[in-house]
């Protein structure tokens, strides 16, 4: 039961308890729910994060190769961006621009280090596909990097069904980006 050997109430179920559930609900018992918002961009906290993927961006790329939008093109119109919250924490984002009314654009993705191989990324990518085939897109595209480092962005991609394809949308040819589509 829930009382031990000197009669106290427990108020948490053992380790051993949740051991029996399994690994994922004890991790999920001592991490606070993710929350993804639509976000406006205004939380000082999401502008520092944005401003932090710019600057990471900056640091594996010269000026010509890096396309991430700063945050007043974020909020601009035919933009919408995402946040996903741990708490009070930033733990990823990511934008669905258009292009043109049948294309859209994925950008701005990024997961904080903290939060990296927990499934940030795909949340956020769903929420970016399902907004796209709700504009009535055919297609959305994007581009990422083509070092080690986005390796596993592209992976990302490719499970959920994009295809590499040449450049796109004024994009010109460049050895440190790749370019990806996905048929909607």
């Amino acid at each position: 039961g829930n009382q031990n050997a000197h009669g106290y109430q427990r108020k948490h179920p053992s380790f051993g308890e949740l051991a029996q559930v399994g690994f994922a609900a004890r991790h999920l018992f001592m991490m606070p729910e993710l929350e993804i918002r639509i976000d406006d961009l205004t939380d000082p906290r999401i502008v520092a994060f944005v401003a932090g993927h710019l600057s990471a961006l900056r640091a594996l790329s010269p000026p010509e190769s890096c396309h991430a939008l700063p945050v007043h093109e974020l909020r601009g119109r035919g933009v919408k961006f995402w946040s996903v919250w741990c708490g009070e924490e930033v733990a990823g984002c990511g934008a669905l621009q258009e292009l043109d009314p049948q294309h859209g654009e994925v950008k701005s993705m990024r997961t904080a280090h903290a939060y990296l191989r927990r499934g940030i990324a795909a949340m956020i990518l769903k929420e970016i596909l399902t907004e796209a085939r709700e504009r009535g897109y055919r297609r959305v595209s994007l581009e990422t990097g083509s070092t080690e480092e986005f390796l596993p962005a592209q992976q990302l991609y490719l499970r959920h069904g994009f295809q590499f394809c040449g450049p796109f949308n004024g994009y010109k040819e460049d050895p440190l980006s790749s370019f990806m589509r996905l048929d909607l």
